[in-house]
């Protein structure tokens, strides 16, 4: 193995990589762009005409409500959560870097369940002179 060879194509291909992911968001988003507008059109025709939705030889489309939510204050959605007894209103999902501070800060701690996995992974960083 020439490890000099394998760094170079590394740095080359994730150049390419690189320049090709960029090349591709700028190409989505002109679409969505795009996508927005139509969008829009459409909702304006379900305002203006009182429909719902249509159809059409190339498709149809249906207008809904779409609702999200969020909080501006942590802290109190979490007392929230706790006072009433409804976590279900939290996404499972465990943040990678607090964890990972929390075991190696407490490791006697591991809460049952909790899967752990490591592998190895190689980092390659471009020299300065090329």
């Amino acid at each position: 193995m020439d490890v000099q060879k394998l760094i170079k194509a590394y740095v080359k291909i994730r150049d390419a990589k690189r320049e090709a992911e960029t090349e591709a968001k700028k190409i989505v988003d002109v679409l969505q762009v795009q996508l927005d507008v139509i969008e829009q059109e459409l909702l304006q025709l379900c305002k203006d005409t009182g429909q719902d939705g249509g159809k059409t030889e190339f498709g149809s489309f249906k207008r809904s409500v779409k609702t999200r939510y969020d909080t501006s204050d942590w802290g109190r959605m979490y007392e929230f959560v706790k006072e009433h007894g409804v976590p279900e209103l939290l996404e499972r999902r465990l943040s990678q870097t607090a964890f990972a501070e929390f075991i190696n800060q407490r490791p006697d701690l591991l809460p049952e369940g909790t899967n752990v996995v490591s592998r190895y992974a190689v980092t390659v960083t471009r020299s300065r002179a090329n």
